[in-house]
């Protein structure tokens, strides 16, 4: 069962897999839908793994008393945009792919689960591996990495933003970043939830540290020849006009600006080089697409921008893919797990050549198909 979560230790959704196993007592068997039923009332809360799992096994004991109840989640939680920034293999497949996100696998159980040399641990393990996922190597018992949210090894204040006047902050700290904290303190609040609870303290601090990655820049990239460090390729100068080159896979993160929620994915760029002969570094890309991803942003506007700061230096054919899953999709609204979102921007011979614009298109087909 596919579902998300909000991590208590900076708010921020985390995708969950839920695998439920269970021995009927009385030869009571329940409908599927209670067990995703109960599942979902558990994970629409600021939660962490563990504590969700634990859940999830006692409120199926109690409501349906069964011999037995095995829960296994497998949950994924963004990484910093940095980070992901630095994932050079990311890519998007066709389900919701969480490469770059912290993993985590964890186990719980009531009944006779648990007894952990029970051979009903063995069968609920084999379905999991007929259905392709192999946990076998975790610890059903000692199973969660105490790095699960990225946030937590920030320095955080405690106070959750209340009773500052005997706090020191740091000179770059700043009044708007403690009425910040003290704003989602009181969403906090708003939420039912006690800002004074050990597991939220610091939560507000690192939610906020999250948005402050995607704080607007105060100038605008201004590019040339000279700084995008282009490099003259070998040969007659003019001889490479004709020839498309293609940077695929550029990984990035942004937060989408009509949900404050995270969308994350790639960026292909195919163009034509200069009359020179001229091609721009990947690294150089890389850097136009942090520049542009990191502050509240849209996926088209996103796709946009890139192309035309790469046209107007090179002025003769650029095409820009983004392919992307967004949080806002998948963990409100509509819960459409697994979907993603691509768009596409064509300049100069792009969009005047047919042929050109397949060319770039199976290249990137070629390059997702061998990973």
């Amino acid at each position: 069962m596919d579902m998300f979560s909000y991590c208590e230790s900076c708010l921020l959704p985390f995708s969950i897999r839920c695998h439920v196993g269970y021995i009927p007592s009385g030869q009571r068997v329940v409908g599927l839908s209670k067990l995703s039923r109960v599942a979902d009332v558990f994970a629409r809360r600021l939660q962490e793994p563990q504590r969700l799992a634990d859940e999830i096994s006692s409120a199926l004991q109690s409501s349906i008393n069964p011999a037995g109840v095995a829960v296994a989640l497998q949950c994924s939680h963004i990484q910093l945009p940095e980070t992901l920034n630095c994932k050079a293999n990311l890519k998007i497949s066709s389900k919701l792919d969480m490469q770059g996100w912290v993993n985590a696998s964890v186990f719980s159980s009531s009944g006779v689960f648990k007894n952990e040399d029970h051979p009903f641990w063995d069968d609920f393990l084999a379905l999991l591996k007929f259905k392709g996922i192999h946990m076998e190597e975790t610890d059903p018992y000692h199973s969660l990495a105490q790095s699960w949210c990225p946030l937590r090894s920030l320095d955080i204040l405690p106070c959750n933003g209340r009773n500052l006047t005997n706090v020191k902050f740091s000179p770059k700290f700043g009044v708007t970043q403690t009425s910040m904290i003290d704003a989602v303190t009181s969403i906090i609040e708003a939420l039912g939830e006690d800002p004074s609870r050990e597991e939220l303290m610091g939560t507000p601090s690192r939610f906020i540290h999250w948005l402050t990655n995607f704080k607007k820049s105060g100038f605008e990239m201004k590019l040339s020849r000279n700084s995008l460090h282009m490099k003259t390729t070998n040969g007659v100068a003019g001889a490479e006009q004709n020839e498309m080159h293609t940077e695929l896979s550029l990984p990035f993160c942004s937060q989408c600006e009509h949900h404050l929620l995270p969308f994350h994915g790639v960026v292909h760029v195919g163009y034509f080089g200069s009359n020179e002969g001229e091609v721009i570094q990947r690294c150089i890309l890389q850097s136009l697409v942090h520049f542009y991803s990191v502050k509240l942003q849209v996926q088209e506007r996103l796709t946009r921008q890139i192309a035309e700061t790469v046209y107007s230096v090179l002025g003769t054919g650029v095409m820009v893919v983004v392919e992307a899953s967004h949080t806002c999709m998948i963990s409100r609204g509509i819960e459409k797990v697994g979907c993603t979102t691509a768009t596409l921007a064509l300049l100069g011979r792009f969009s005047t050549e047919p042929k050109a614009k397949t060319m770039f298109l199976q290249a990137i087909s070629n390059h997702t198909a061998t990973g």
